[in-house]
């Protein structure tokens, strides 16, 4: 027997991304996001949200642009940190160390010790309440040649990206694989 939980803002996983932009100042900014995933497939898009007040929401307003950075394992902390501080109080990037690249495509930056990058124009945003969601077409992905597998896409066994666990707000690495997308189901005909 199932029993009610109540409305609750969780769905098992959520990313564990870095969304990076930049100020009016051209200053870098990356601020951890949680609700975020693809969105579209043609034209390529993903969604994220942000509430009104984060320093995210303003830049991500006036240069119609980020980037979402998908962290390893590696870099728990630095990701943990960059949801935690705001960009209107200090430069999260001196502060973890990590390294914005200028994207070449869009006005925003990347992380470049981050193995997997998604580079994103702004094409619509809608208030949802607490939340605004920003729909990005997908420009570009570049990924570190140390993840990327011999079909040319990035493998998640080497990229080790982080999902945040909203209910008990904790990071997980993935788990094993279970079994062959649009196949294993074909063991039930």
């Amino acid at each position: 027997m199932k029993r009610s939980i109540g409305a609750k803002p969780f769905a098992y996983p959520a990313p564990a991304w870095v969304i990076g932009t930049y100020d009016a100042f051209g200053t870098p900014n990356a601020a951890t996001v949680a609700w975020g995933g693809i969105c579209c497939s043609n034209p390529p898009c993903v969604s994220i949200s942000l509430r009104e007040a984060t320093y995210s929401y303003t830049n991500i307003m006036e240069k119609e642009a980020f980037t979402v950075n998908i962290p390893s394992e590696d870099h728990v902390k630095e990701t943990d940190y960059c949801g935690m501080a705001s960009g209107k109080n200090e430069n999260k990037f001196e502060t973890t160390g990590l390294t914005p690249v200028k994207s070449d495509l869009v006005y925003a930056p990347y992380i470049a010790e981050f193995p997997v990058v998604i580079e994103c124009k702004l094409i619509h945003s809608f208030e949802i309440g607490l939340h605004t969601q920003f729909i990005g077409e997908i420009m570009d992905i570049k990924a570190d040649e140390s993840v990327i597998d011999e079909n040319g896409v990035p493998d998640i066994n080497k990229v080790r990206p982080l999902v945040f666990g909203p209910e008990a707000r904790n990071y997980y690495g993935i788990g094993k694989n279970l079994g062959k997308a649009f196949s294993i189901g074909r063991e039930l005909k």
